[in-house]
């Protein structure tokens, strides 16, 4: 019974029937093997009213990858004081950025169309021996339905890239988590690899230049400084050995070399501060005011540890980290948005899935 091992060569399969050459009649249908691609985003609340953003924040801040306090401690803060409160003001910042026409998140708008072209540039490199779809970390479309679909298509690999060009446990090593936890609720368990972080890439670091090129060339007066702001994390976290801080830093020196500026004229900064504690400094929010008070009236804002535009960036650094800078006393405040379905953008991350495929696929 080698012949109708589910696994067996794609050859045994008779074209268009599904079912081993040499199986036996009762044998269930094979379908023809391929090799799934599977890329993966933070998540997204289904809406953006109460309990969509209750049900969706309780399931981020409870991931102990992002908050890492003693769940005794910290379970019964955030049922009963974050999570009575923070669905409202989220929910209300939601809005405000919501896609209405789709009824969904920028986030989930976009990583749909990032999906469609790399479902178009590695179709184009592959044939149909590849599927491409995405997932969310938290929310939907969960890790584990897109992983049993996969299989369920007959994907007997699974290369599974989280769009974080940066590696941070909050981010990437949550991501594989998800993953590897859906890997072992399937009977047939795919062979399984990861992309790891891309920050250094040659075609995204110039696919970042690009859009601040562009950028800087429909703006008739120049910004003064341009401030690349990250996604933060506690200090701790780069103490204990995570390596997401260097890499922000290398990523801003490999922009600014590529565009060839002096040291003075990109700032890296983080964003997003939660809780008490220390976090990776300057924050951004304090530093653009800071900038504004020592005279750089004029500023853009890129973020390039973000794969899509989201919350962060659409409703954060245009709203709130604008209206620091311009009530310090700044004048003009461009934000560069992120790289998001850009041309040179999926290039690089074909170019990225292409070389982990290796092996897999010629």
């Amino acid at each position: 019974m080698q012949d109708a091992t589910p696994g067996a060569n794609a050859d045994m399969i008779r074209p268009g029937e599904g079912r081993l050459t040499h199986a036996p009649a009762d044998h269930p249908s094979v379908r023809r093997a391929k090799v799934g691609v599977l890329v993966a985003n933070l998540g997204t609340p289904d809406h953006y009213d109460y309990w969509s953003m209750r049900r969706y924040l309780s399931e981020f801040l409870s991931d102990r990858r992002v908050i890492d306090y003693p769940r005794w401690k910290w379970q019964p803060l955030l049922q009963l004081i974050v999570l009575s409160k923070r669905p409202f003001s989220s929910g209300a910042n939601y809005k405000l950025i919501w896609n209405h026409d789709k009824d969904e998140s920028p986030l989930m708008t976009i990583t749909r169309d990032q999906t469609a072209a790399l479902r178009e540039t590695l179709t184009a490199r592959y044939g149909d021996q590849v599927m491409v779809d995405f997932c969310m970390r938290y929310g939907n479309p969960s890790t584990a339905s897109k992983v049993r679909a996969m299989v369920d298509a007959g994907c007997e690999k699974i290369l599974f890239f989280p769009l974080y060009p940066h590696y941070a446990g909050a981010t990437s090593a949550t991501a594989n988590d998800a993953f590897f936890s859906a890997l072992t609720k399937e009977k047939r368990q795919p062979a399984a690899r990861t992309v790891p972080e891309y920050f250094d890439h040659p075609l995204y670091i110039e696919a970042l230049a690009q859009s601040v090129e562009r950028a800087w060339a429909g703006l008739r007066e120049k910004p003064d400084v341009l401030v690349a702001s990250y996604h933060g994390m506690p200090k701790r976290y780069l103490m204990a050995g995570d390596p997401y801080h260097c890499q922000c830093q290398k990523t801003t020196r490999l922009l600014r070399e590529r565009l060839g500026w002096d040291k003075a004229m990109i700032h890296t900064s983080f964003q997003s501060v939660f809780g008490p504690e220390e976090w990776l400094q300057p924050y951004t929010v304090k530093h653009v005011a800071e900038l504004a008070k020592a005279g750089k009236k004029r500023i853009a804002v890129i973020a390039p540890a973000f794969s899509a535009d989201c919350i962060e960036t659409l409703e954060e650094i245009n709203g709130e980290i604008r209206e620091a800078f311009i009530h310090a006393g700044g004048e003009s405040f461009t934000y560069i948005p992120c790289l998001n379905d850009d041309a040179a953008h999926i290039a690089a991350l074909t170019e990225v899935i292409g070389q982990n495929l290796a092996g897999w696929l010629g």
